[in-house]
């Protein structure tokens, strides 16, 4: 390190070297040699914990056959964007098939209490220019993004062309008709000149792979499909008022229990937190959208800010400076102000070390917000988020850290275990001490691992027979991210292979 970039370190208070080897010491107290194999697949063996609790009945139709031009599977915003896109363009004869009972992906499935998404609304929801739409808030709540789904669907007339509640169940080639065949669980058989997949990278829910899952026999949910009828409350009414007399475990301290947490915790009897790695918690900074601003905008408006953002998150200049001044963007504006302090401007390396001392300096500040807000010392030092901010998708939330003030809230640290040991008939092990809970929440995420097949339940298959999973045998090769070689007029989207990287994910998909 340059003597002048010493200096910053010291002007910063930041030790690098202490804080690298704090971190690779929390590290190794909790990664584990089995990876992704930790996890289960909720749909191995745990398919009640799949059903939709948004619909009732079973809704009756008769099976297609026939053809069309696109064939979409996935009415989540990367189906969506897609179909409007092809909409704009003229494609009048599509058809979107969806699992779900109805538009949005993981907007659909997520409806637990205080979802919300995590990059700013005016940049992360999609088609706003072009529904005519602004955000109620900076950050909007799941409600509000289901809404803007539909709103989507009304514009492009998408609805008229979906087949919800439909599971895909093959996608083949025809060779003799140069066509692809989609058959699916309710006895359709549709021929498609082209067909998109657009399952998603948050679709299908996983479990820890600890033992006893199947033994307990109190309640169980996964986040994505949360039981309001067992909590109270709905996705529009945060009182869990059915919770009063129950003791609830949640596992896992993600971007969902971060959000959920709060409510369940100021309803629940007792609530008990199982944490292996805190999460890095910074503050929301979350407001009302101002109207004045809001009248102000342009055709063309969000695509300048989404631009913006991007540019700004991968430290390129940009025009007017960066638009969006939150927690994402922090790092950069603190790396752009000490460059003008600099002069000359920094070597590469010694940019390198610049952005690294101030992303320490950020994760410095988060820890420092725990023991700001945290009142019991044991407490405060296991929330303690020691590794870089990008290590682990970042979370902003101001009622999180409170909550472990509450009397009624326990955190069960899991890290010298590296997890929870096994779930019992009455609750959970951990560290020999068995936690009896009326409720066990999983907010332990989705599948980002398994193969297409796993995390869709079929596989593509293309010229003379020819699979997915066999073409890529060897390793994901795709052309430009969205088509495969013998597998003609098909195309990804929304499944994260080799695509361009960004935190704000629709506007990688509306690129796509």
């Amino acid at each position: 390190m340059s003597d002048r970039i010493q200096a910053i370190a010291e002007q910063l208070g930041i030790d690098r070297d202490a804080l690298n080897a704090r971190f690779q010491e929390e590290r190794e107290k909790r990664i584990r040699s089995d990876h992704s194999d930790q996890y289960r697949r909720a749909a191995d063996g745990f398919d009640h914990l799949l059903a939709d609790p948004f619909v009732e009945g079973k809704v009756e139709r008769e099976p297609l056959n026939d053809e069309i031009d696109v064939l979409i599977i996935g009415a989540g915003f990367g189906g969506m964007l897609c179909a409007a896109r092809l909409r704009e363009q003229g494609v009048a004869n599509l058809r979107i098939v969806e699992e779900a009972g109805d538009f949005g992906g993981t907007w659909y499935w997520n409806r637990y209490p205080g979802a919300q998404c995590d990059i700013e609304s005016y940049c992360y929801l999609p088609l706003l220019d072009e529904i005519g739409y602004t955000p109620k808030e900076r950050y909007s709540y799941a409600n509000e993004i289901f809404d803007v789904a539909q709103q989507i669907a009304e514009k492009f007339d998408l609805r008229a062309s979906a087949c919800f509640r439909t599971r895909v169940e093959q996608v083949r080639w025809d060779d003799d008709i140069a066509r692809w065949v989609v058959t699916t669980n309710r006895g359709d058989e549709m021929r498609a000149r082209y067909v998109v997949t657009a399952p998603g990278s948050l679709h299908r829910a996983k479990l820890p792979g600890a033992p006893g899952l199947e033994d307990f026999q109190g309640k169980v949910f996964h986040t994505s499909r949360w039981d309001y009828n067992y909590t109270g409350g709905s996705p529009n009414d945060t009182n869990l008022d059915r919770l009063g007399d129950k003791k609830v475990a949640v596992i896992g301290t993600g971007c969902t229990a971060i959000q959920c947490v709060p409510y369940l915790a100021a309803n629940a009897e007792h609530l008990y937190v199982f944490q292996r790695t805190p999460a890095s918690v910074a503050e929301r900074q979350n407001a009302p959208t101002d109207p004045d601003w809001a009248a102000s905008l342009q055709p063309g408006w969000q695509e300048k800010r989404r631009r913006n953002f991007d540019a700004a998150m991968t430290f390129q200049s940009v025009e007017n400076g960066v638009l969006v001044q939150d927690g994402w963007t922090s790092q950069v504006r603190g790396v752009f102000e000490l460059l003008a302090e600099l002069d000359p401007p920094p070597s590469a390396e010694e940019f390198a070390a610049l952005t690294d001392l101030v992303d320490l300096k950020y994760t410095d500040d988060v820890r420092k917000r725990v023991d700001e807000t945290v009142t019991d010392p044991e407490t405060r030092e296991k929330l303690k988020a020691w590794y870089r901010q990008f290590c682990k998708r970042p979370t902003f939330n101001d009622e999180y850290l409170p909550t472990f003030n509450r009397p009624n809230v326990t955190l069960v640290d899991t890290s010298e275990t590296k997890g929870i040991e096994r779930v019992t008939e009455k609750g959970i092990v951990v560290a020999g001490v068995e936690y009896e809970v009326d409720c066990i929440v999983y907010a332990t995420g989705f599948d980002l691992t398994g193969s297409m097949k796993q995390r869709t339940g079929y596989d593509i298959v293309g010229e003379h027979g020819l699979t997915l999973s066999e073409a890529w045998s060897e390793g994901y090769r795709t052309f430009q991210a969205i088509s495969v070689r013998k597998f003609p007029n098909y195309f990804m989207a929304a499944f994260g292979l080799q695509t361009p990287a960004s935190v704000n994910i629709t506007a990688v998909l509306d690129d796509l």
